[in-house]
């Protein structure tokens, strides 16, 4: 049984997450007040335990899912993908330099781990500016290369799912394949997606990150240690 966490951000917002697979990788469920639509964010579970769980909490929520979003193309943020479009319906989305990710094990790391991950091709994919609809919600995709080449961050009314560019007192990794969609480092290029479309938002943004706790644009900007270093 999944233990879901409830964030009291927005008036108008549903926002509930729970960790899920092998990574413990934060699930999200993102919900309108209003018009009970909804969008799941980063399911990654193989786990049909899980995978069940996540759909009866949109359903104990009373969502109707319009969209799967993934940050990125690794396995333990999208390989949930089939199994919850099956459960609970919504068009699989992810950003267009990550969408071969999910049907390509080699291209995704998960043999990297000892898996053979691969789900269903998106039902569309994203560039970087793109504005989605979720009821009356709004969130605004910025493209963040350094973690996956077609990594994302959504950035709503004083949140931002930040996948896994950006944690409570860390940053992604940088050293896995196809990292980056331009020159330098991989490095270098998260640490530019952060200081260009992270640390230009408001401090009191709430930071809802891939793995761990949630955290703040301010926190983070004064006390991540890799953000004072640079």
């Amino acid at each position: 049984m999944l233990h879901w966490t409830t964030y009291d951000i927005h008036e108008g917002a549903i926002i509930e997450s729970a960790a899920v697979g092998f990574a413990a990788a934060n699930c999200y469920v993102l919900g309108c007040t209003k018009t009970l639509e909804g969008a799941v964010i980063d399911p990654g579970t193989m786990d049909t335990g899980d995978t069940r769980d996540v759909a009866d909490e949109v359903r104990r929520l009373g969502l109707h899912i319009r969209y799967i979003l993934n940050t990125h193309g690794h396995p333990d943020h999208m390989s949930g993908n089939d199994l919850l479009k099956v459960a609970v319906g919504g068009e699989v989305l992810i950003h267009e330099l990550d969408a071969l990710k999910l049907t390509d094990p080699a291209r995704n790391a998960s043999r990297l781990f000892g898996m053979d991950v691969h789900v269903s091709p998106p039902d569309g994919v994203l560039s970087d500016g793109d504005e989605l609809r979720v009821g009356e919600l709004r969130l605004r995709v910025a493209h963040t290369p350094g973690h996956s080449s077609g990594g994302v961050v959504f950035i709503g009314d004083g949140f931002v799912f930040t996948g896994d560019t950006l944690f409570a007192g860390s940053i992604g990794r940088s050293d896995l394949p196809d990292s980056t969609d331009g020159e330098g480092t991989a490095y270098d290029a998260l640490m530019g997606s952060i200081k260009n479309r992270l640390m230009t938002l408001p401090d009191d943004t709430i930071v809802l990150s891939g793995h761990g706790p949630a955290t703040t644009i301010g926190r983070e900007r004064k006390h991540n240690p890799f953000l004072s270093a640079a």
